[in-house]
């Protein structure tokens, strides 16, 4: 329970604060300031219908759990009637009626608590959905958010190669004039300038798209536009990890498919017992008081009669067509059905867990190995264009290092937005997705 109670209260008020200052649901275009993480995600939190929809779903199941306490309170009805009688081809005059009951369940070997118990359950298994559907929301979020941010650094890179392609062009150019180098060196920087052009436009190409996944996330728009901060460049220390067997075990106790799957069980325990505790007897007080203004001929000793009975009632079934009985093996094949499904949702949340770790260690090892490619690209390209300049490379030389520092920047920012991605994997996996926006408040 207490996962669910942290994890609503940091989805829904800091939604409520966005949606009060700023009216977030009504909103029809962007706020056009710099937005990091955490305002990317309260501003979608706000105005996703879907996690809007669970929350309602939520909500029904905590009335229904309301509800059961009804059973513990007495029950009263009244009735009124008007009518006339016919008799011998006439009709007599208008009778008066109205009355009021009561009764009250005394005992019921505990069948009415086993009912509010299952509700209890049920209603606690929904809160499990929602937050299990929040979390996912709020990862989908963090992912175009990372995307976009991959997409921009695509975008500068792509800049900075075409500014590499044209000084190598414009290099070319003098050396073709001073008569030190033939046409086709020209000509092969041309040629790679075009393609750093279309590699740029490429780039804007899919920061578009990019940018349109986000804001469709935020339910906005895809043709809006949206600023956003960068990461720290600093991230994914050793330090950072913490052992398999500290993930699984903090798996165990916030997992919201986890606790769902075990309030369910919990659910149809308290199912079948009712279904059980329905084949006993009940008894129940009860007490009446009625009214009736009667023609003198109908009563004896005139109108204006009132009337009234208290007493105590017991009830047991004997026989419902073995209905009872068949219901009875069905809560407990519910109950049995429930138990599997928690082994095996437990099972896929150790596996979740240890691959999202495996992935997270890797994506690390990826991102130290692309920044020590990206770096010798560099200056491997730096070195070629200087050799080049004296005479002592040739303009296949540059252009294969230009195009090896390219992949090397492309590598690089992958791997960079990907080990965020993998880290806020294992936040999904332990259902803690929360610990991934505080990190990076």
């Amino acid at each position: 329970m207490r996962i669910t109670k942290s994890t609503c209260f940091f989805v829904i008020l800091p939604a409520l604060s966005f949606a009060s200052e700023n009216d977030c649901m009504n909103r029809k275009t962007v706020p056009d300031t710099v937005m990091d993480l955490a305002s990317v995600v309260e501003l979608g939190l706000c105005r996703n219908p879907e996690t809007a929809s669970a929350y309602y779903s939520l909500q029904s199941a905590r009335f229904n759990k309301n509800a059961g306490y009804a059973s513990y309170l007495p029950s009263v009805n009244a009735d009124a009637s008007i009518g006339k009688n016919y008799q011998n081809k006439d009709w007599n005059s208008s009778q008066y009626g109205a009355s009021i009951s009561a009764s009250y369940l005394i005992f019921d070997f505990g069948k009415r608590l086993a009912d509010l118990n299952q509700l209890s359950a049920v209603w606690r298994a929904t809160g499990f959905e929602y937050n299990e559907r929040v979390q996912n929301y709020v990862y989908g979020v963090i992912g175009a958010y990372y995307a976009l941010l991959n997409a921009d650094a695509d975008i500068e890179s792509a800049k900075i190669s075409r500014a590499v392609a044209q000084t190598a062009l414009d290099t070319a150019n003098k050396k073709f004039k001073a008569g030190v180098v033939a046409r086709a060196d020209v000509l092969k920087a041309e040629t790679t300038l075009a393609n750093r052009d279309l590699d740029l436009e490429r780039a804007k190409n899919n920061r578009e798209i990019a940018k349109g996944t986000l804001l469709t996330k935020l339910s906005f728009p895809a043709n809006q536009s949206i600023i956003i901060a960068d990461m720290p460049d600093e991230f994914g220390t050793p330090h950072e990890n913490e052992s398999i067997d500290k993930l699984i075990e903090i798996a165990r106790k916030r997992r919201p498919d986890l606790l769902r799957a075990m309030a369910n069980k919990d659910a149809a325990w308290h199912r079948r017992n009712s279904a059980f505790l329905k084949n006993l007897p009940s008894i129940s007080a009860t007490g009446s008081i009625s009214w009736n203004d009667d023609d003198a001929r109908f009563f004896a000793t005139g109108g204006n009669h009132i009337s009234g009975s208290i007493g105590i009632r017991a009830s047991m079934p004997i026989f419902a067509g073995f209905a009872n009985m068949y219901g009875l093996r069905s809560a407990n094949a519910l109950y049995e059905s429930s138990s599997e499904n928690l082994r095996t949702v437990g099972d896929n949340a150790v596996l979740d867990v240890f691959s999202a770790y495996q992935n997270y260690k890797t994506a690390q090892t990826v991102l130290s190995q692309t920044k020590t490619l990206l770096k010798s690209a560099t200056e491997s390209e730096r070195v070629t264009a200087g050799m080049y300049r004296v005479g002592r490379a040739t303009m296949l030389d540059w252009q294969t290092a230009q195009s090896e520092l390219v992949s090397a920047q492309k590598q690089n920012n992958a791997a960079k937005y990907d080990l965020f991605t993998k880290r806020a994997a294992v936040a999904l996996a332990i259902g803690d997705i929360k610990s991934e926006i505080e990190k990076e408040q």
